[in-house]
């Protein structure tokens, strides 16, 4: 089978060869260290472990455009502060700084919405369709295609969170509840008119991917009764546009606490969750199965904290986890980027892993020292 029969097979319960091997990304942190331990340079380490084709998109922009324009403001040696492309003031690390913080917004009441992010919101300005667009729809619309492609279908809270911060959305839900409904709808709209030419070009969509990031460790940062309110009815218009299309795969980035939200964006047509993070509250792609049955897709659920610890640990998780990819519509894959503290080693021993179960038998791609046990290896050896 080639990646795209393999991916579909997957998502659909259907025979298929072996899983699919995948990963999420990296910390760019991570190229970094590991390249200190052996990567060898400009090599992508998906390339270098032999990953499945994956997350690739048709390439169009649903959300602002034009962006703001990404700006230095001060430098602060270890740190910089930065005007973002979503009009977001924010303070970055240099190095090891995987979450800024975010000092300033550009969106802050109905003016700065009307003047900078309306215009910005309209679905007909030019330029949203990459400039080469109608070699891409003669490409994407190849019956014989052997790689899955995905539709961005972008995000109706993430979205507004970033462009306005959490704590002021938040004020504002309870404070102006029509101008967050309003915002939410021009969203919805907006993703509604980009996406409808591509479902109708004859481009062929295996998927469509959704960014959220809406819950923390404690659960969802809107309340599930708002959430069911005005978002579900929103994601219904989108994910009906799909199926009508023949998309029914929906796959929903979002990390954190995600189980009060979960059965919501099921009855709104989301049928995907990833990346299926762990953290401490123990979210677990098994018990999920168990609770939704498989009316839940899942992609991800391979804790990254697990990747940094022991051989034996690493190899327990997978064969845990191999009865669940047996019986499909999950993929199992890292619960986020991998950050530096999984050593390439570590991160070579996951891979070989996951080809002999999940891969029923694939060959190692970076065969293991056989004369030396792991902990006999001195640091910064690769595999």
């Amino acid at each position: 089978m080639n990646a795209r029969e393999r991916f579909h097979a997957t998502m659909h319960y259907l025979p298929r060869d072996r899983s699919p091997i995948m990963d999420f990304g990296f910390w760019d942190e991570t190229y970094v260290v590991w390249r200190e331990q052996g990567l060898p340079k400009d090599i992508d380490p998906s390339d270098y472990f032999g990953a499945d084709p994956q997350w690739i998109d048709v390439g169009i922009n649903p959300g602002l455009f034009p962006a703001f324009t990404y700006e230095v403001v001060e430098d602060h040696g270890d740190s910089e502060l930065v005007r973002d492309e979503e009009g977001v003031l924010k303070e970055r690390g240099k190095f090891m700084g995987s979450i800024p913080r975010q000092i300033g917004h550009t969106l802050t009441d109905r003016e700065s919405w009307k003047r900078e992010f309306l215009p910005r919101l309209d679905p007909a300005t030019p330029g949203r369709y990459p400039a080469d667009w109608t070699e891409r729809v003669k490409r994407y619309s190849d019956p014989n295609r052997d790689y899955p492609i995905g539709l961005n279908c972008g995000s109706l809270y993430g979205w507004i969170r970033n462009w306005m911060g959490m704590e002021n959305l938040s004020m504002l839900v309870y404070d102006d509840r029509p101008f967050f409904e309003e915002m939410v709808e021009t969203v919805a709209n907006c993703i509604i008119a980009t996406i409808t030419p591509v479902l109708e070009s004859g481009v062929q969509i295996d998927y469509a991917s959704w960014w959220e990031d809406m819950c923390y460790r404690g659960g969802p940062l809107l309340s599930p009764a708002i959430f069911k309110q005005v978002l579900v009815p929103h994601y219904k218009r989108i994910t009906s546009l799909l199926r009508k299309h023949g998309v029914d795969v929906s796959v929903l980035d979002c990390d954190g606490e995600i189980t009060h939200l979960l059965p919501l964006w099921l009855d709104a047509g989301v049928n995907c969750m990833f990346p299926i993070e762990i953290g401490v509250w123990g979210a677990d792609p098994v018990a999920f199965r168990k609770t939704y049955g498989k009316e839940l897709l899942m992609i991800g659920g391979v804790s990254k904290v697990t990747l940094a610890q022991s051989y034996p640990t690493i190899s327990a998780e997978v064969e845990r986890l191999a009865p669940l990819v047996e019986e499909g519509g999950y993929i199992p894959l890292p619960d986020h980027r991998v950050p530096p503290d999984v050593s390439l080693s570590n991160y070579a021993y996951y891979v070989n892993e996951a080809r002999r179960v999940w891969g029923k038998g694939l060959p190692n791609m970076r065969p293991l020292l056989a004369d030396r046990k792991p902990d006999s290896r001195v640091p910064g050896e690769i595999l």
